[in-house]
C-alpha cells in the first residue's frame, strides 16, 4: 500500500492545514510512514512569514530529493501560494499547490477524479524550461480571495505531546499589516460553525482529551462572518455544550479583548489562565507605520486589565525588532514599555521583508546587525520577566496537564507537564499523560518548575 508523509512548517495555523490533509490521504486508503525516506508520496506544508521559513523549505526539498528520489514531493502551503513558479523549478518537485486548492490535496496526488470530473483549476507549467533535469511540475494555484475553504482537524503541538490537541477554528485576515504577507496567502477571515466546533470537541473529549487549544490565523475574528452571537457567547457555546474539561485559547489581537472576554476567562475554572496579545511595538510612530489598529495606551490598558483580573495569568505577546524606520528612540519606547507591562513570555521576531508587502519597500530599512541586537537586547529582558514570574511560584501547590515525555536526570525520573497558566514544569516521577495533577513547586532548574505530587 502507498504511504505518504507530511512534514509541516511554521504556525498552528499550518500544522492544523497538515492534520486535515492527513485525513484526506487516510480516506483515500493510505497509511502515514514514520519516515519520509521510506514514503510514496513526501508533502511540504510550507511557512512564508520570513525569508527564513522558505529557506527552511527548500532546504527540505533538496534534501528529499537527495534521500527518497523515488517519492513524489508535493509543497503547499504559504509559501507554495506566493511563489509556485520558484518552487516548481526545484528538483524532485512533482506538484506545487497552493492554499487555494489544499482542499484537495490528496486527490491531486493521486490524480484521482474529485466529485466535479477531474482537478482542471490546475494550471500546468513545465519545469522543463526552468530546470535542465527536464522534469515537470504541475502548479495548482488560484486567486486566494476567492478560496472558502477552511480545513480543520485536531493537531498536536509535537511528535512526543499527544495529550492537547489545537484546533483550528478560524483562518484568513481582513488586516492589511504593512509587513504581512499572509492575508494574501490565506485570503479573507473565514470562520468554522460553532456547532461543527462543538461537535470536533465532543469527539476529543470521547477520546479521552481534557485540554483542546482553539487557534486562528486571526482568533478574534472567530465567527464575526457568521451570524452568531459575540466573541465571548462563541466561547459559552463550546463550554455549555461539552464537558471538556480545559480550554486554552491561543493568540488573540487586542482590539478583541474585550471586557466581557477577560471576564468570562478569569471567572470560569474551565479556561485556561493565558493571555497571548500580539503587540509588535510599544511605538506609537512604528504602530502607525505597521498599519496595526490600536496605539499604546490602548494595548497597554489591555494588558492591565487581563492582569487585574487574573493575578496569576500567563501574558504573552508577539514584538518585532527592526521595523523600518524604527529609530533607537522607538525601539526604547518598546522596550520600556515591555519592562513596565506584566509580560510573563515574549515572542521575539526580527522584521523579515517579505515580497509584495508596503514594508518590504519602506524607506530607511534597519541594518541586520542592528536588528538583531534589538532582537536579542528584548529577548534577555524576556527571560528576566519570565523568571520572575515563575519564582512567584515557588513552594506552591500548581496545577499542570502531564504530557506524554518522562526523563532521567541524575538517577530520577522526570515526567514534562504543562501548567493551567503555560509554564513548564518536571513533576517527580513517572506519571501518565494527559493527567491533570496537583504539584508542588520545589525550585526552578534550566528554564522550568521543578515540582513533586501535593501530598
Amino acid at each position: 500500500m502507498s504511504s505518504f508523509y507530511i512534514e509541516n512548517f511554521g504556525c498552528r495555523a499550518t500544522q492544523a492545514d497538515g492534520a486535515a490533509i492527513e485525513q484526506q490521504f487516510r480516506a483515500l486508503g493510505l497509511d502515514r510512514s514514520p519516515d519520509r525516506n521510506a514514503a510514496r508520496y513526501v508533502v511540504l506544508n510550507t511557512c512564508a512569514v520570513t525569508a527564513s521559513a522558505e529557506q527552511d523549505a527548500r532546504a527540505a526539498i533538496r534534501r528529499i530529493g537527495r534521500e527518497n528520489p523515488d517519492c513524489k514531493i508535493l509543497v503547499t502551503g504559504c509559501y507554495a501560494q506566493r511563489a509556485p513558479a520558484e518552487i516548481a523549478s526545484l528538483p524532485g518537485v512533482s506538484a506545487v499547490v497552493g492554499n487555494s486548492h489544499k482542499a484537495t490535496l490528496a486527490k491531486i496526488a493521486l490524480r484521482e477524479s474529485s466529485e466535479k470530473g477531474g482537478y482542471e483549476a490546475g494550471a500546468f507549467i513545465p519545469v522543463s524550461s526552468l530546470n535542465a533535469e527536464g522534469t515537470a511540475a504541475e502548479i495548482f494555484v488560484s486567486d486566494i480571495f476567492a478560496h472558502t475553504e477552511l480545513l480543520a482537524a485536531p493537531v498536536f503541538d509535537s511528535a512526543n505531546e499527544r495529550t492537547r490537541p489545537n484546533l483550528k477554528v478560524q483562518d484568513g485576515c481582513n488586516n492589511r499589516c504593512s509587513f504581512c504577507i499572509i492575508p494574501s496567502l490565506r485570503g479573507r477571515s473565514r470562520s468554522l460553525p460553532p456547532e461543527q466546533v462543538v461537535r470536533e470537541v465532543n469527539q476529543l473529549v470521547d477520546a479521552g482529551y481534557r485540554e483542546v487549544v482553539i487557534s486562528g490565523i486571526n482568533l478574534g475574528r472567530w465567527g464575526r462572518d457568521l451570524p452568531q452571537t459575540m466573541w465571548g457567547g462563541r466561547i459559552r457555546v463550546v463550554l455549555d455544550q461539552t464537558p471538556l474539561e480545559k480550554l486554552r485559547i491561543s493568540s488573540v489581537e487586542p482590539m478583541d479583548w474585550s471586557d466581557s472576554l477577560i471576564a468570562l476567562i478569569s471567572e470560569s475554572q474551565r479556561i485556561a489562565k493565558h493571555a497571548h496579545v500580539p503587540m509588535q511595538s510599544g511605538s506609537d510612530a512604528v504602530l502607525r507605520r505597521m498599519h496595526r489598529k490600536y496605539r499604546p495606551w490602548h494595548y497597554r490598558e489591555k494588558i492591565e486589565k487581563i492582569r487585574a483580573a487574573m493575578p496569576t495569568a500567563a501574558i504573552g505577546a508577539d514584538v518585532m525588532a527592526g521595523f523600518p524606520g524604527e529609530t533607537e528612540t522607538e525601539f526604547e519606547e518598546t522596550r520600556r514599555m515591555i519592562e513596565e507591562l506584566p509580560f510573563t513570555y515574549l515572542h521575539v521576531f526580527t522584521f523579515s521583508a517579505r515580497p509584495g508587502t508596503p514594508a518590504a519597500t519602506m524607506p530607511d530599512q534597519v541594518p541586520v546587525r542592528i536588528a538583531r541586537e534589538r532582537n536579542r537586547i528584548l529577548r534577555e529582558l524576556a527571560a528576566e520577566k519570565k523568571l520572575a514570574f515563575m519564582r512567584a511560584f515557588l513552594g506552591k501547590p500548581q496545577k499542570a496537564i502531564t504530557l506524554s515525555n518522562v526523563k532521567e536526570s541524575h538517577g530520577t525520573s522526570f515526567t514534562e507537564a504543562l501548567t493551567d497558566n503555560y509554564l513548564k514544569m518536571r513533576i517527580r516521577g513517572k506519571h501518565a499523560s494527559n493527567q491533570w495533577l496537583t504539584t508542588s513547586v520545589e525550585r526552578i532548574e534550566d528554564g522550568e518548575l521543578m515540582a513533586s505530587i501535593r501530598a
